[in-house]
């Protein structure tokens, strides 16, 4: 059974989803899961009983393919300081990502499959546990793209604050504004902000 351990990279949180495609038979995770006291904390993932609830680790979990951005990616890279009350991840188009938008917890933004790995990065969450975000220009990308559904206000504060932090790359941004084809739009927001 330590060969179940073992293909996971977190000791708290098992996901029978990871066992299935590390060739796992179900019946050997569930029974793991049963003698070792592990708990369903949500659909298909399993923790220990003394654990806190890591939601962005869980949601991860849930949906491998989701990387979080937007306010989740607003708050983490500092440029927003409103947690959000639900959590915003981007998939490609047509991935079914039902499993995460049913319990409300989370908001889902779509795009091509071959924009969904740019900016993409692992990082540590505030539990320790790895997970996708984008970097910092692809959350300015997706602010813009996004800019007729987010509030003006929260648009305003979040592009002054990118526009002050010293860790920008205008370089990077410019690339990635090029992929998405919002280059002229991003250009004429640096033009004013800068």
């Amino acid at each position: 059974m330590s060969e179940i351990r073992m293909s996971f990279q977190n000791d708290n949180y098992l996901a029978a989803e990871t066992a299935r495609k590390n060739g796992i038979p179900k019946y050997r995770f569930y029974r793991f899961v049963h003698e070792n006291g592990f708990e369903r904390v949500a659909r298909g993932v399993y923790s220990k009983e003394d654990v806190l609830i890591d939601e962005l680790f869980i949601i991860s979990q849930r949906c491998p393919e989701a990387v979080f951005s937007h306010d989740e990616a607003f708050y983490y890279h500092g440029l927003s300081d409103r947690e959000p009350f639900v959590h915003t991840v981007t998939v490609y188009s047509g991935y079914n990502a039902h499993r995460i938008k049913a319990d409300g917890k989370c908001k889902v933004y779509y795009v091509k499959k071959e924009f969904l790995a740019i900016g993409k990065k692992i990082v540590k969450d505030n539990f320790g546990n790895d997970i996708p975000v984008y970097d910092l220009e692809r959350t300015i990308c997706d602010l813009i793209r996004s800019r007729n559904s987010i509030e003006r206000q929260e648009f305003s504060s979040v592009m002054k604050a990118y526009i002050a932090r010293k860790d920008k790359n205008l370089n990077l941004l410019m690339e990635y504004s090029r992929s998405f084809h919002i280059e002229n739009i991003i250009r004429r927001y640096m033009e004013v902000l800068l």
